[in-house]
């Protein structure tokens, strides 16, 4: 089992992360999800979540009660939702955006920047997709094929094939992160 939280501020399709990450892995991927999400009374501009559970059997309890693994692509996120991290945890971080402090206990940390490589591929829009793509390669809970498959309905159609770019670079760069740490 796996708790995954997804953070940053509205705005950043912070929400759509968790619904396409589990769509990928209810539907495409034989695993079991819930999916739960937070955000501030403001919507755009202030923190948000999405929350997964991830399990090969049936998910009794909905909620996360200590995220194995947080996506952080935003400080005020990075601020409030690191300290819950399992000391064996995942954290990956958008370093454009957010000022990551040193790995406490044995938290694997792995560093990308998302939305310049969101605005490199014409619209930073798309910055949670390349994140998408960073955090499916680095931990390996959902397949490539997967993910892409729960693309559709999930992102504007005539978006399609730059979210799909974009979670491709990501994808690419994730890989190239791992192949260094070994």
């Amino acid at each position: 089992m796996a708790e995954i939280r997804f953070s940053g501020f509205g705005g950043q399709g912070i929400i759509r992360l968790g619904l396409i990450t589990g769509k990928a892995i209810s539907l495409y991927d034989n695993k079991n999800a819930t999916m739960t999400q937070s955000f501030g009374p403001e919507a755009r501009g202030s923190a948000c979540s999405s929350q997964l559970v991830v399990s090969e059997d049936r998910v009794l309890y909905p909620y996360i009660t200590k995220p194995d693994i947080i996506i952080a692509m935003s400080q005020e996120a990075y601020d409030k939702y690191e300290p819950n991290l399992q000391d064996d945890g995942i954290l990956i971080i958008d370093n454009d955006l957010v000022k990551s402090r040193p790995a406490r206990a044995k938290i694997k940390m792995y560093f990308i920047q998302a939305t310049r490589i969101a605005e490199e591929l014409g619209n930073r829009i798309i910055g949670n997709l390349v994140m998408l793509g960073f955090f499916t390669a680095v931990t390996k809970i959902v397949s490539p094929d997967a993910m892409k498959k729960a693309l559709p309905g999930l992102v504007p159609d005539r978006f399609l094939e730059l979210n799909i770019k974009g979670f491709d670079r990501g994808y690419e760069y994730g890989l190239k992160v791992l192949k260094k740490k070994k």
